[in-house]
């Protein structure tokens, strides 16, 4: 008798490797569009999921005539603001993204921008943007930057000397103007939650910033992604026995709008962690895209299933 060969781990979108039936996410309704304003970075960290740096432009700079049309259908398919979130790459790299900004502000939505707070974002024409929009759309923004430990020493090990002071001072005069801020920083270093927390709210009042260190939303530790790491499939049974809700996961309410360098057009793909994947473009459309998604990659269960981590605010 011949015995079927099982797939390899993370390969077939329905069946794992032990031929066990592979978990997906249904889709809930939208909380959360967010938008790749482009993966070219000022910097180049030494673990970026998405590999941003000052030459990877492998997704192109987003334009204002490219969300219009995403926007349009959030306001058919939400009939209520919704929060747009704007990630990179480095965000304010993109020419365009205090426009990108207004647009999604004009309409109702909360705007969170992830950033480093670095010199794109100090430039004087995108200062002068950024107080414009806080005094004409008060509350709306919020800023998340990118602190990978609340030690320079942490921190630059990720992003390179000198980057936690530049940071800092980006977060000071972003604090100076009365923005809401939020952090994110990452399980770099080997130390308890509770430690981690506490090294962060100390960091946050020496500097006077009015983030809560305790809450999940205003500090988020997001766990380490690791593409040649071999963390366990997540099959149908695994939402019993984690006594998870697939509901809370990531991609149950939210979608990203990336560009390809070269495309035509726009492309909605499942989540911020998978830009690149083909397996994870789900339409040119946000109305097409709202369809299960399929758990098979090593980063759903790493970030999402197992981590318990989502990039929404």
């Amino acid at each position: 008798m011949t015995i079927p060969l099982l797939p390899a781990r993370f390969t077939d979108p329905d069946v794992t490797a032990k031929g066990e039936a592979r978990a997906s996410v249904a889709f809930t309704g939208l909380k959360t569009l967010w938008v790749m304003t482009g993966t070219l970075c000022n910097i180049e960290c030494a673990h970026c999921y998405i590999e941003s740096s000052p030459l990877n432009d492998r997704l192109a700079y987003l334009t204002e005539a490219d969300l219009a049309p995403y926007l349009d259908e959030v306001d058919a398919l939400c009939g209520a603001p919704i929060e747009v979130g704007f990630t990179g790459g480095e965000p304010f790299m993109n020419p365009a993204m205090i426009a990108l900004m207004e647009m999604a502000l004009e309409r109702g939505h909360a705007v969170l921008v992830l950033t480093n707070a670095m010199r794109p974002m100090m430039r004087p024409r995108v200062q002068a943007g950024l107080e414009d929009l806080n005094r004409r759309f008060p509350g709306q923004i919020t800023l998340r930057i990118s602190l990978d430990h609340h030690t320079p020493q942490g921190h630059d090990a990720e992003r390179g000397e000198g980057g936690f002071a530049a940071s800092l001072a980006g977060t000071d005069w972003l604090a100076g103007q009365g923005f809401t801020l939020a952090v994110a920083g990452r399980s770099l270093i080997a130390e308890d939650m509770d430690a981690a927390r506490a090294g962060y709210g100390q960091l946050f009042a020496a500097r006077g910033w009015e983030i809560d260190a305790d809450d999940p939303a205003s500090l988020v530790i997001f766990p380490e992604m690791d593409p040649s790491g071999e963390p366990p499939e997540i099959t149908t049974a695994c939402w019993d026995i984690l006594h998870l809700d697939p509901a809370s996961v990531m991609c149950a309410s939210s979608r990203m709008v990336i560009k390809r360098r070269g495309a035509a057009s726009p492309a909605v793909v499942a989540c911020t962690l998978l830009p690149y994947d083909p397996a994870f473009e789900l339409a040119r459309t946000l109305q097409d895209s709202l369809k299960p998604v399929k758990l098979n990659h090593r980063f759903c269960a790493q970030f999402c299933v197992l981590g318990g981590a989502s990039c929404s605010g």
